[in-house]
């Protein structure tokens, strides 16, 4: 899809502003499905606090479901739920600077396009 109007430099930057525009959609989902993954953990959290110390409590590993103890559960949950927090802080942080580098690129790209376009009748 070359054009022979706009430069070679031109046309990888505006590559480079595609590629960027996937990696944010792929942080974006990533961010999306962490999440929701803490969504239904905290909302795990809070049902287990309504439950009876001595209540059987069953924990999903893979498709089996096993007996752990009610304390196990809630640590279990509150060290996925940390993790889970850490990862979309890191990905909050890329997204920051991918957006930032993004509009960067595409003011550098408008501003050479907008130095060889001729000017409107």
């Amino acid at each position: 899809m070359e054009n022979p109007n706009i430069p070679p430099k031109v046309q990888q930057q505006i590559a480079q502003l595609q590629q960027m525009q996937q990696q944010m959609q792929t942080i974006l989902q990533q961010k999306s499905q962490y999440e929701m993954t803490v969504r239904e953990a905290k909302r795990a959290e809070e049902e287990l606090k309504e439950t009876k110390e001595d209540a059987e409590v069953f924990m999903s590993i893979g498709s089996v479901m096993v007996q752990q103890t009610k304390e196990y559960v809630e640590k279990s949950l509150a060290d996925k739920i940390d993790t889970l927090e850490l990862r979309i802080k890191s990905l909050e942080k890329q997204e920051k600077a991918i957006a930032t580098r993004f509009e960067q690129l595409q003011q550098q790209v408008r501003s050479s396009l907008e130095g060889r376009m001729p000017e409107a009748a």
